[in-house]
């Protein structure tokens, strides 16, 4: 609320001018009552009456507060009204007695009057000065009153004066209950013609912190007595002045259950100071509740719902003390002090205008909290082991699923390109036929396929090294591989022909070299002992050249049959040189892999030999 104030002086008495721009607006149904007092008051009325404001009263008014709100009522607009509050002190020895609230308009040439009547409940002779301090509210409605007007309010010596909104500064809205989707609606009046935004926001209690709220909905059981909302017109600054309401008070019947509903109590053993057991409390509700609060022994029996008050020892739980909690509840924390040891003890609540009791509350036994959090541990732990094994046979099929894919996929890959499939040197009937299988196995996949056991007669007219060199000549322009068959023999062979290529001099590595006249290699290969006696050794120097060139696996690709041999001939120096770096392909396990190979030209297979 901002708030002028204005200290004036007259030739009798000193009075005090309250100029007020209200910046929150409360929405009040008019329906209600008009006039509420305090506790030693009593038979409180009010009647208009006429005349000038009396300055000399029957009661002390030690204080005047006027505020402007928006009075309700069902399908009809709301109106400007002020809420009046006198703090008093009635005199001594005084029973019945009144005091007279009058207010002005600029329109008005005499001011309008209300008389408040009150009986003064005697105090107990002990009671200190303060207990006699009492005071009066009244809701105040008049045709007189209107938006953006300025009023005046006389109590006795004080006046205070205020200043009405206009109409369109604060929105209004009502509330409808929709019992079919089960919700309450906010109806704002007149949203369409704002130029400005529409904010809200929700709160429980009349102090308490309201929270940003975007819907205009919310559902039915979260209602509760204390709700109210603030609504205004968001004109980027501090002027907009907010309309309030808490519609929910009056419909105590349908919204008191959903405040039971959510009273909860924690329960703790503890020990004092001075050693001696204690019972300590925390009791939460979405509002604040006149409610007691007592400790009880619950049954050893099999009924473990009864519980046997302790002596009378209750609490009352009073306004003061409550503190609001982040989730919009409100907290109410105490403690008995002094209770036995050892009893099984709980607490129990009684909240007014409920029937029954609430609980029992009864503390956490640590042993079985300590035993529910080892279950949990233990099932997490076999939670995580469970996951564990799930991830990994998923991604062994994972893998498998991929692997399918992809080889689905170079399935349907057109494979075009020529094929040299060269036998070992120790070739027997079973390796023959397996290499013939392998050879026709991939001319009925589309591919061009020469095998040195199916070219006998051209082998003989060229012999075993221009026949491979006619061979591999196509595979720079066609595209493709040639394969060259492993066993144990051949195995040994490449390592014996690398430590014979070492020995020799000059002459070999000429022959290294790839001199391609027909003429040269017939010379090299009449003269001298030569290395090429078969294909094999052949393809053993061609590799030996793309080693030396930089391109070893770039033509030449190796087969082993598992049918032939289990595994390869092992050695304590690894594989043979020339073998390093060439993709290894074992038949047939590997075959969709070797196609994948042979289709795409990948850089190798998923096994292979090191270098």
């Amino acid at each position: 609320m901002k708030v002028m104030f204005f200290e004036w002086s007259l030739a009798i008495l000193l009075s005090i001018q309250l100029l007020v721009l209200a910046s929150e607006l409360e929405m009040i149904d008019y329906e209600s009552q008009h006039v509420t007092y305090s506790k030693g008051l009593s038979n409180c009325t009010v009647k208009a009456c006429a005349g000038i404001p009396i300055q000399k009263c029957p009661v002390d008014v030690k204080g005047l507060a006027v505020q402007p709100v928006l009075c309700c009522r069902q399908d009809t607009a709301c109106r400007p009204c002020l809420h009046i509050r006198l703090d008093i002190q009635p005199r001594d020895d005084q029973t019945a007695s009144y005091v007279s609230v009058c207010y002005t308009v600029p329109q008005l040439i005499m001011p309008l009057c209300k008389k408040l009547e009150f009986t003064v409940i005697p105090a107990a002779p002990d009671e200190q000065a303060s207990s006699k301090q009492a005071w009066l509210s009244l809701l105040l409605e008049s045709n007189a009153l209107s938006f953006s007007s300025q009023v005046t309010v006389y109590a006795c010596n004080l006046h205070s004066t205020v200043i009405l909104p206009s109409v369109d500064e604060v929105p209004s809205f009502s509330t409808l209950i929709d019992p079919e989707r089960r919700e309450v609606m906010l109806q704002v009046a007149k949203e369409e013609d704002s130029p400005y935004q529409l904010e809200m926001c929700l709160q429980h209690e009349h102090n308490g912190m309201c929270r940003t709220w975007k819907e205009k909905s919310l559902p039915l059981h979260s209602v509760t007595p204390c709700m109210c909302f603030q609504l205004w017109w968001d004109k980027g600054d501090e002027r907009s002045r907010r309309s309030r309401s808490c519609p929910f008070r009056n419909n105590t019947e349908l919204f008191q259950r959903n405040l039971w509903e959510n009273v909860s109590v924690s329960v703790v053993r503890g020990q004092m100071n001075s050693g001696g057991a204690m019972l300590s409390w925390n009791l939460t509700a979405p509002c604040r509740v006149e409610a007691e609060v007592w400790p009880c022994q619950r049954d050893a029996g099999v009924d473990k719902d009864r519980c046997r008050e302790l002596g009378d020892i209750r609490q009352h739980l009073s306004n003061d003390i409550w503190r609001e909690i982040d989730r919009g509840h409100w907290l109410m924390p105490g403690v008995f002090e002094d209770v036995k040891p050892g009893l099984d003890l709980c607490v129990m609540v009684k909240v007014k205008g409920k029937n029954s009791e609430l609980g029992p509350f009864c503390p956490i036994d640590s042993r079985w909290w300590h035993w529910r959090w080892g279950l949990v541990v233990l099932v997490t732990l076999m939670l995580v082991g469970l996951a564990g094994i799930c991830l990994y046979f998923l991604h062994g099929k994972l893998k498998r699923w991929a692997w399918e894919w992809h080889q689905k996929e170079c399935d349907q890959l057109p494979i075009r390109g020529h094929v040299v499939l060269l036998s070992p040197p120790d070739v027997d009937n079973s390796v023959s036929e397996l290499v013939c299988e392998l050879g026709s196995s991939l001319r009925a996949r589309g591919l061009s396929v020469s095998v040195d056991l199916w070219s006998r007669a051209e082998l003989c007219s060229l012999g075993p090294l221009p026949w491979l060199h006619s061979q591999l000549q196509p595979l720079d322009s066609q595209g493709g591989r040639a394969l060259l068959v492993l066993t144990q023999a051949a195995w040994k062979k490449a390592e014996d022909w690398g430590q014979q290529w070492d020995q020799h001099g000059q002459q070999r590595r000429d022959i290294a070299q790839g001199v391609e006249e027909e003429g040269e290699y017939k010379r090299l290969l009449q003269g001298l002992y030569s290395p090429y006696a078969d294909v094999f050794s052949a393809a053993l120097s061609c590799i030996k050249v793309d080693h030396q060139q930089g391109r070893a696996g770039k033509r030449f690709l190796l087969v082993h049959f598992e049918a032939h041999s289990a595994k390869l001939l092992s050695s304590e120096r690894g594989p043979p040189e020339l073998f390093q770096g060439l993709p290894l392909f074992h038949l047939p396990s590997q075959g969709q892999e070797l196609l994948v190979q042979l289709a795409i030209g990948s850089k190798g297979p998923r096994a292979g030999i090191g270098g």
